[in-house]
């Protein structure tokens, strides 16, 4: 099969600038990566195919010839090394390009940036809706106390690595390819501590807790994520720490219920204030408000009282309150109570269903079934 034209493979113009050539090669290098597609064969022959038409156009002289003679120009029949790769290493491509990216190449240890972490913040409805300042306390690595963070029992300095002599890497090679690692005996730090600590193993750092201001805005629910630069675990090697991320989640309350902007609650009302109409007073998050009931209110009846929400944390208007009302039954009646509700019955019953509309439609929807099923 017949190789394809390097630029091509590349995706740029025959007069692309080495600037060019070097950011399609990062791009596709990071696309195709085997590391990143572990479960797709064809990524790595595309990573190698990506890899040999670089290290051939970011080389003057083989750019030059490969532009006057082709595929020819550049056969490893010719001179050009091993595989068209001229003896150059994938550790070597791979560091030149890719060095100032993951910190230092060759040659240097690597910083390495601190993890992330993440805090679960529990609060009260009253808080999220508010707003306040809550002090939490995260595990973390904190500075090992027993070595004052120097890693070493004595205090004394790291010693150079022998194995990969600080540069914190070791090359290994594999056929035509000088394969670039992280030093097994250094982990990549360059050095190494002759007298670890028996605390914290020669790290510096053990695990502990460290105490921190969140600031939550107003309007925050559930699911929401407050980001705090810089507050997670540090870094290695001079690396930037890492960031925390606090997760709100807003416990459940005796009397509302959240819903985007809104606030929902049930109200249970008498028969007496259900039947005649009457003012009740219900709660809200900024006091309390009277509720005025109509005559002849029935259960699940919805009230709207306007501005009595929330204001999201993303701004917009301030939501409603919206309170159902549940009719309550009467119970634990006395005698006499529940000879009054007998007379009171008899005389609704007496003037038909005038009193009773929606019992009566529900009556005659049954009684068109019973019908329907007769004749079927």
């Amino acid at each position: 099969m017949a190789k394809r034209d390097y630029y091509e493979v590349l995706g740029v113009e025959r007069g692309a600038s080495e600037a060019d050539i070097k950011q399609a090669y990062r791009r596709l290098a990071m696309k195709y990566h085997p590391d990143r597609n572990p479960d797709d064969p064809k990524a790595e022959e595309n990573f190698k195919e990506v890899k040999e038409a670089f290290e051939m156009l970011s080389d003057k002289q083989k750019r030059a010839a490969y532009d006057q003679f082709g595929h020819a120009g550049v056969d490893p029949s010719a001179g050009m090394g091993a595989g068209g790769f001229g003896g150059a290493g994938f550790g070597d491509i791979f560091d030149s390009v890719f060095g100032d990216i993951f910190g230092q190449g060759r040659g240097g240890n690597r910083a390495y940036r601190g993890a992330d972490l993440r805090y679960d913040l529990e609060m009260t409805l009253e808080d999220a809706v508010a707003g306040t300042e809550i002090k939490i306390r995260v595990p973390t690595l904190v500075g090992c106390e027993t070595c004052g963070g120097k890693g070493s029992r004595s205090g004394k300095a790291p010693d150079t690595c022998g194995t990969c002599g600080g540069a914190g890497q070791v090359r290994m090679q594999q056929g035509f390819f000088s394969v670039q690692q992280t030093c097994p005996k250094c982990r990549g730090a360059g050095k190494v501590i002759s007298d670890p600590c028996g605390t914290c193993g020669g790290s510096g750092k053990t695990r502990g807790n460290k105490t921190i201001s969140v600031k939550v805005p107003a309007g925050v629910d559930s699911g929401d994520r407050i980001r705090l630069s810089g507050e997670g675990e540090p870094g290695q090697n001079g690396g930037p720490p890492g960031d925390l991320y606090v997760n709100v989640v807003v416990k459940d309350h005796p009397i509302f219920a959240r819903e985007d902007n809104d606030l929902r609650c049930e109200v249970p009302i008498d028969f007496v204030t259900a039947v005649l109409g009457g003012e009740l007073e219900v709660p809200t998050l900024s006091g309390r408000v009277m509720l005025k009931i109509p005559p002849e209110t029935q259960t699940g009846r919805m009230f709207r009282l306007r501005g009595k929400g929330v204001r999201s944390v993303r701004g917009g208007p301030v939501g409603d309150l919206i309170c159902r009302v549940m009719v309550e039954t009467p119970v634990n009646l006395n005698k006499d109570q529940k000879e009054l509700l007998r007379k009171f019955g008899e005389s609704l019953s007496g003037e038909g269903n005038t009193h009773s509309p929606r019992a009566s439609s529900w009556l005659d929807g049954v009684k068109k079934f019973f019908e329907e099923m007769k004749f079927s």
